[in-house]
């Protein structure tokens, strides 16, 4: 059988495989979508334990909306369109929820805001997790800084606008999401990140996971104030298939069982080599292309050989974890040293040296092959040659590919 790997914006790599050394080929469920207008209309019309918006923002002296950075597939044009039918967007500010990433260029906020970022260019601010004034709003049980832009935590109404699908270690992405740590203190994102390093915070999993618990925390800090949120669940090719607005807790709960149709795939059991593509966009860097690899470990049986396919186009992407994951030729010594002092980004070297401690890690990149190694990964130029060497090493072994590694969350059915 020939497969052709997706590798690139729009190359891909061949591999020939015979059928008795293919376990499958998996990606993202394929889900029946509605019409995305009358979708958001609906989820507007019928707010989960919320008023319309129309009502919620009645009276509103300081209407903030939070919305994602251009890095998401969040549709907030589309969504943003349908509140204009019902009020004013010019009487509301606009605040990027950008973490520690960089301020859009003008291009992504014309992908974020569409037809509507002329109208609105003078009242959208990027939030910056190092400027901005913030709000301290106490410390989390976890013991982390909850400080906030004041912009947000002073609003009389809030409108978060987001997007929900599995995160390696938030669980899912969307609802509490933007707000912490969305639009937090560059101070509380890294304490916030290096509860990441825990076993108990994974893709999937909310309950006894730090950095869910970290989030929920800052917003029971502002208990009582008037938030309605629109989180939308998109299909693999970022197509919304169901929107749930209103309260922002009910909403987030509604989307995760959504979120869980698209994207948590069932499997009978784990495979000897698992092939995990970042697909273009997710393939910009090592760094993002990360969550591949954490993703296809669900379905890698120990002992077994992980083969990243990324184009990696920007490089290494952020520095620090690099640095951390090449201090030693051990992943479990690697593991040791982050017991001290933690840097953002420290928790990507955690997870990968994680992987690594248990699996071979192979990896189809444009990276140089010495930085490849250095990231406890051996560099392959192609998926076929990779795959040959996998499969050399385990008579019998039979091979699963992750058509989309950086959003599909393989699952062991019982």
């Amino acid at each position: 059988m020939r497969l052709e790997i997706r590798y690139g914006r729009d190359g891909s790599q061949p591999l020939e495989i015979a059928d008795d050394e293919l376990m499958g080929v998996i990606g993202p469920n394929e889900v029946e979508l509605r019409d995305p207008v009358e979708e958001i209309d609906r989820s507007l019309r019928e707010p989960v334990s919320s008023p319309p918006i129309e009502e919620f923002l009645a009276g509103g002296e300081d209407v903030v909306f939070i919305v994602n950075d251009g890095t998401r597939p969040t549709p907030t044009a589309a969504v943003l369109s349908r509140i204009a039918q019902r009020y004013d967007l010019s009487q509301a500010r606009f605040l990027i929820a950008t973490g520690t990433h960089r301020a859009p260029t003008e291009e992504e906020h014309r992908l974020i805001f569409g037809d509507l970022y002329d109208e609105l260019e003078g009242r959208i601010h990027s939030h910056d997790s190092v400027a901005d004034e913030m709000v301290h709003l106490g410390s989390s049980k976890n013991g982390t800084p909850m400080e906030v832009n004041r912009m947000a935590v002073e609003a009389d109404r809030l409108v978060i606008i987001t997007s929900v699908e599995p995160h390696y270690f938030a669980g899912y992405t969307g609802g509490r999401k933007s707000f912490l740590p969305g639009v937090a203190s560059y101070a509380t994102i890294e304490a916030n990140h290096r509860l990441a390093m825990s076993g108990s915070a994974q893709a999937l999993t909310l309950e006894g996971n730090p950095v869910h618990e970290d989030m929920m925390d800052a917003l029971r800090a502002v208990e009582g104030k008037k938030i309605f949120s629109v989180q939308a669940v998109l299909d693999r090719h970022h197509r919304v298939y169901r929107v749930a607005s209103g309260d922002l807790h009910q909403a987030f709960n509604a989307a995760t069982r959504w979120a869980d149709e698209v994207f948590s795939v069932a499997i009978e059991e784990r495979a000897d080599v698992v092939v995990s593509v970042a697909p273009y966009p997710m393939d910009v860097d090592l760094y993002q292309s990360q969550k591949a690899l954490d993703n296809g470990k669900w379905a890698l049986r120990n002992g077994g050989v992980l083969v990243l396919v990324s184009k990696c186009r920007e490089g290494i992407g952020h520095g620090t974890f690099l640095r951390q994951l090449s201090c030693s030729h051990d992943p479990l010594a690697v593991l040791e040293g982050l017991d001290g002092e933690y840097r953002l980004g420290y928790h990507k070297a955690a997870k990968m040296a994680e992987v690594a401690s248990w699996a071979r890690v192979f990896a189809v990149t444009d990276l140089d092959d010495d930085l490849v190694r250095q990231a406890h990964m051996l560099p392959f130029a192609t998926v076929e040659e990779a795959v040959r060497q996998a499969l050399g090493g385990i008579p019998g072994g039979r091979v699963l590919v992750l058509t989309d590694g950086s959003m599909t969350v393989p699952k062991v059915m019982p």
